[in-house]
């Protein structure tokens, strides 16, 4: 951790928290374009369909799910293998030059996942063979593994083809990654859009902080996967303000960005599960007790959906969805006051209003485990 300086600033706890959100767009829903949202949060978890359309659900005013498919369909947005070598929505015309900063921490990741399946292989002609095959026709990563294994019958196709995922920029075709679609992908090389160009580490940094901030390089590589990003922090300094926390760590941050005065309402929000700011550092304290924690992030893998109270994490809700009737059941690791259920309520009614409209709508709020 960097040594703070005198002249770091204090910023309290609900402070911090406040000016969290307000870069997360989650103090007042905007009257944003779903693709300026994108823009500016760097992209949206994309590991199951309908991540993303909660998270702009929970952020955006006027939102219509619809907007986000025309996107996928027009493919103004792609759907790949980005932060963290999983599925992000990003926009098509940053894509390439996102995936070209993140690409080191592709291979390391590959290599970690799938290294000793691979041990041997030149993966640049692993990658040059993916590529042909995929210009001639679209393939699912089953149809790319069996492709590539008949080139390399002693290898794993599955080690193949995510060595393809993870050295080529390849996009998922609608309607993968449309709410409610969960048929297996067809994969295509994304080609450069108009406006892509290429990205620097200091430049996401910056970009990283009026979304994420303030934080600190342990945050942003925990975001991204990227690692030693403390260089380009210091780097950037002059042009950056640090505010020292409670516990003495120091956060970096935009001197312009908003930072809303610590009573600032937060109004009660669903976000989906995966959510970006879940993902997104080192220290989750900000808006998440350590005690709920293992009821957010399970054993698996899995980051639940969270109800969120006062800017802080609440309890966990989950989707039921039957022939006629959709559900939202939110199980509270905390107890909440009647006003704080009324808002919840109305904010699940909103959810489902969006989703399934045409269905009846049933919202129950119970005691969880804390």
């Amino acid at each position: 951790m960097t040594r703070p300086l005198a002249s770091a600033t204090p910023i309290t706890p609900r402070a911090l928290n406040r000016a969290t959100l307000a870069r997360q767009l989650l103090l007042a829903r905007h009257r944003w374009s779903p693709l300026k949202a994108l823009r500016h949060l760097m992209g949206l978890q994309a590991q199951a369909p309908e991540p993303p359309y909660l998270a702009l659900l929970a952020r955006l005013e006027g939102f219509e799910p619809a907007q986000l498919t025309r996107l996928l369909e027009r493919t103004t947005v792609v759907r790949m293998a980005a932060l963290r070598s999983t599925l992000h929505l990003i926009p098509a015309d940053e894509a390439l030059s996102l995936r070209g900063l993140l690409q080191p921490m592709m291979k390391r990741v590959l290599q970690a996942s799938r290294g000793r399946l691979l041990d041997g292989l030149d993966l640049d002609v692993v990658a040059a063979a993916a590529q042909r095959l995929l210009r001639s026709q679209p393939l699912t990563h089953g149809q790319l593994g069996t492709a590539l294994q008949r080139l390399w019958p002693e290898r794993d196709a599955d080690a193949l083809a995510t060595a393809a995922r993870n050295l080529l920029p390849l996009a998922h075709l609608p309607p993968a990654g449309c709410w409610g679609c969960h048929a297996r992908p067809q994969l295509e090389i994304h080609e450069a859009g108009a406006a892509d160009h290429t990205l620097g580490v200091d430049a996401l940094v910056l970009r990283y902080l009026q979304a994420f901030g303030p934080a600190r390089p342990q945050d942003m590589a925990l975001w991204c996967g990227l690692t030693q990003l403390g260089a380009s922090f210091e780097r950037l300094s002059p042009r950056l303000i640090r505010l020292v926390d409670e516990a003495g760590q120091e956060h970096f941050d935009l001197p312009r960005a908003p930072r809303p005065a610590p009573d600032t309402a937060a109004p009660p929000r669903l976000l989906g599960p995966w959510d970006a700011l879940l993902l997104s550092y080192a220290d989750r304290r900000r808006f998440l007790r350590e005690v709920h924690r293992r009821s957010v992030f399970t054993n698996n893998g899995i980051v639940r959906p969270t109800a969120w109270v006062d800017g802080r994490v609440a309890g966990t809700w989950a989707l039921l969805d039957g022939d006629k009737t959709a559900r939202i059941e939110v199980s509270a690791l905390e107890p909440l006051s009647q006003p704080d259920r009324s808002a919840l309520t109305l904010e699940a009614q909103r959810l489902l209003h969006a989703v399934h409209p045409q269905k009846r709508h049933e919202i129950r709020i119970g005691r969880g485990d804390a």
